[in-house]
């Protein structure tokens, strides 16, 4: 048996644990970090890399901006594959120009940064994106976008060497938590234990290992999202975050903030795509392979298993044509196809459970975890530990 004592002890190797243990690590306290698998292998790895706040609203709005400046110092001292190219919304129909000027009017009063642009300086700035497809243009000059197969595994890499209080251990499953009356003991495969004042779970979509029935009862839903990734074109001109009038329809702060998204009406070429939860987004990754997606199909936690391994070449080709309709590059020379999961809750941003003041529980950020968990966590853990 193998006992350590930690001021907290972070179950979870993603984006949301691991920016936990790093402002914690911050504030000065000895932390040890268990990650399951070798390495992360979740939502953490599995997404676009965009950091765009520009698509939250309310407080996941004010993370997202703080998340900007988390990363942007953390580039400055390792680098963990942050690339500040911006992030654009083009808009193909005038519904969709309709919530962009209304996303731009509400920036303004919030002083956020963004730019309007007309067809041609879509064309001029972004010539890979078909004349026919654009109409106008929002740009947020500030906004960045990360390697997801890379950042997290830099970021604790840098997190390693920066603080001497900081334990990261891989292949090493939790299968109980348990309050002690003092503190917290978590155990391990192999009849490992480690003890804590705290614990701090972000467990994904794994909900069988620990607290089954308190996520059986959450709400929770699980997202299953298919994604591309082309061959690499570095010569195609198409930099940073781009998205398109599908994500204009779909992203809370069109919703939350613009008043004519309650009007918005569904034209026909979208009915298909919006019945598989499908929006566009491309990013181009630094070998010059471009991600492309994304879909969503549901299940709730009990049935996870039923969204299947499988990638639907269906919904592929649905993705494919849309892209086609907007990009001006070959698409179908495909590198690899994947399936994405992660939780969400059809009421909740996200889901906080705290159990006797020693076990916090942050999970089901949903499909704002790149840009919102830097920011966020930053603001939990200084809640976990009782500080303003």
């Amino acid at each position: 048996m193998n006992t350590k004592h930690y001021d907290l002890i972070v179950i979870g190797g993603g984006i949301l644990g691991t920016f936990h243990a790093y402002h914690a690590l911050k504030l000065g306290k000895k932390v040890l970090q268990l990650e399951k698998d070798n390495y992360p292998v979740g939502a953490t790895v599995r997404n676009f890399g965009q950091v765009v706040p520009s698509g939250m609203s309310g407080v996941w709005f004010d993370y997202g901006v703080r998340g900007l400046e988390i990363y942007q110092e953390i580039q400055q001292q390792f680098d963990i594959s942050v690339r500040n190219n911006g992030s654009v919304y083009i808009a193909s129909d005038e519904e969709e120009q309709n919530l962009i000027h209304e996303l731009k009017a509400h920036y303004d009063t919030l002083g956020y940064q963004q730019e309007l642009l007309t067809k041609e300086a879509v064309l001029a700035k972004y010539p890979a994106i078909r004349a026919s497809y654009a109409k106008e243009g929002l740009f947020f000059k500030q906004e960045v976008s990360v390697e997801p197969a890379l950042m997290i595994y830099r970021l604790q890499e840098f997190m390693q060497s920066k603080f001497e209080g900081y334990t990261l251990l891989v292949n090493s499953p939790v299968i109980d938590c348990t309050p002690t009356g003092t503190g917290v003991e978590v155990r391990l495969s192999g009849n490992r234990t480690y003890q804590a004042d705290k614990a701090v779970l972000c467990n994904g979509y794994e909900f069988k290992l620990l607290f089954p029935e308190l996520f059986a009862s959450s709400g929770q839903v699980i997202s299953k999202l298919q994604m591309m990734r082309t061959v690499p074109m570095p010569e195609v001109p198409l930099e940073g975050n781009i998205l398109t009038g599908l994500t204009i329809r779909r992203y809370e702060s069109f919703e939350d903030c613009c008043p004519s998204f309650k009007h918005l009406t569904t034209p026909d070429h979208y009915k298909e795509l919006k019945e598989w939860g499908i929006h566009l987004l491309f990013k181009k990754a630094v070998d010059g392979s471009f991600i492309i997606g994304d879909s969503h199909e549901y299940a709730d936690v009990a049935h996870f298993d039923d969204l299947g391994f499988n990638v639907k070449q269906h919904i592929n080709e649905l993705m494919l044509k849309e892209g086609e309709r907007i990009v001006n590059f070959n698409l179908r020379d495909m590198g690899t196809t994947w399936a994405g999961f992660y939780p969400q809750h059809p009421t909740e941003r996200i889901l906080e459970y705290n159990i006797e003041d020693c076990i916090h529980i942050r999970t089901c950020i949903g499909g704002k975890g790149m840009t919102a968990s830097a920011g966020y966590t930053e603001a939990s853990m200084k809640a976990i530990l009782g500080l303003k």
